[in-house]
């Protein structure tokens, strides 16, 4: 069934976001003071009584203004009424009644769908006289709530909002694969989210870091599903501004260390950039698989792809496991080949080897290629066990962890992924001693 999908929006800076977040429980939208920090329309999965409904939280609509960035925006929220089945107009009792309302309410009367008027800021009933001015707008009917204060208000909104929404049980995870489009600001995320959704759904700019806001959009491809998440850009730390970008790269973190899949995007014309290095060793360590997508193929001339992948082999070779794939979002140049790895890696991620299999082949490792002796000390390898998936993870019984050396942990890991594959997934191997939990 369908869920109800309801757009909020209004001019910049009325408590949008701040809204969003006191439905859905938690900080998912960025609240500032600034105007515009909402620029691409935001989709949540929310509930209220057991009934689930989808939020957009859009950016202000600003009528009259020819720059192309709001265009943007407004275009933005033109997509999310469109997709909307109910919109809350939000407005400002404490800066009252402004002349973009009027714009506002008249472009909500033309769609024909269903719009509540919301006035915003009244923190008490004593407050209330301060929505008077609003019914000017011609709406039939009023409500009144405060975003940052909960209990005024907000509780009588989502009862209208979802009296027609049929209560289920508690929300349950889908079943997808979720992918993390992640990388430099301008590295060509946004256009590859939109060159997989074949429709305009994140504001493409030349400007660097245009996506601040996390997107998820899910999709049905070949049967499978995947919920897509564009992230913004992640700079070095040392150029990234306290507050609002610190914010949203960090919910860009956050992103990849809940994602099945991460898709490092990289501009190829640039190649392999040390902070795409540092982008790809959090990946790394968030265990989700990897696919490194070299963006903008098209604009690369007269290069051989093995010399390429050759060459980011050498300089990280901490990455030799990620999956490789070379794509151009402005062409659709394999695009495709995101979803199809992508479903290659969770495979891999959920296998599972049976202890007899994996005994035989750390064993094998060992008589093959037995570890120097330290000290007179020989390394002895007990037992070998897979103790989960997702990523996969093995424990190794040895009688002393001192004689475990870098070097050979890098050889076991090796010839794992020789036997088993694990294409486009970190493993994690730990070594255990006797008398250890």
């Amino acid at each position: 069934m369908k869920e109800k999908i309801i757009a909020i929006v209004g001019r910049p800076n009325v408590g949008k976001s701040t809204l969003v977040n006191r439905i859905a429980g938690k900080r998912l939208s960025i609240v500032d003071d600034r105007p515009n920090i909402t620029r691409d329309r935001v989709y949540i999965e929310a509930s209220w009584q057991n009934k689930k409904f989808i939020l957009i939280d859009t950016g202000g609509i600003v009528e009259g203004n020819d720059d192309e960035f709001v265009k943007n925006i407004n275009t933005q929220v033109d997509l999310a009424i469109e997709e909307a089945d109910l919109i809350l107009f939000l407005t400002d009792a404490k800066s009252g009644l402004n002349p973009y309302d009027y714009d506002i309410a008249n472009k909500l009367r033309q769609t024909k769908k269903e719009v509540l008027l919301v006035v915003n800021k009244i923190d008490s009933k004593a407050q209330n006289n301060l929505a008077n001015e609003f019914w000017a707008l011609g709406f039939n009917d009023m409500y009144l709530l405060s975003a940052l204060h909960g209990d005024c208000g907000v509780g009588d909104l989502l009862d209208v909002i979802t009296k027609d929404i049929t209560p289920t049980d508690a929300i349950t995870e889908n079943n997808t694969i979720k992918i993390a489009i992640t990388g430099k600001p301008n590295a060509g995320k946004s256009s590859i989210l939109n060159a997989l959704l074949k429709k305009e759904r994140a504001i493409v700019s030349d400007i660097s870091g245009t996506t601040r806001d996390s997107i998820d959009e899910e999709i049905v491809f070949e049967n499978d599903t995947y919920t897509l998440i564009d992230t913004a850009g992640i700079r070095k730390k040392a150029k990234v501004d306290w507050g609002v970008e610190m914010f949203a790269v960090d919910r860009a973190i956050r992103a990849i260390r809940s994602c099945d899949v991460a898709l490092l995007v990289i501009d190829a014309t640039e190649g392999l950039s040390d902070q795409d290095k540092k982008i790809a060793s959090i990946c790394e360590q968030a265990g989700c698989g990897l696919i490194l997508a070299f963006n903008k193929w098209d604009l690369v001339k007269n290069v051989d792809t093995h010399k390429f992948e050759e060459k980011i082999e050498k300089e990280a070779p901490f990455l030799n496991y990620a999956q490789k794939i070379y794509i151009s979002a402005k062409t659709g140049q394999r695009i495709d080949n995101i979803l199809k790895t992508a479903k290659q890696i969770s495979i891999e991620r959920l296998k599972r080897i049976s202890t007899g299999l994996l005994n035989k082949v750390v064993n094998e490792a060992y008589n093959l290629n037995p570890p120097t002796s330290i000290k007179g000390k020989n390394l002895k390898i007990y037992y070998s066990t897979q103790a989960k998936s997702n990523p996969p993870t093995f424990v190794i019984f040895i009688n002393n962890k001192d004689l475990i050396q870098d070097h050979y942990k890098r050889y076991i890991m090796k010839k794992l992924r020789e036997n088993f594959g694990f294409k486009g997934t970190p493993i994690v191997v730990s070594y255990r001693q006797k008398g250890d939990k």
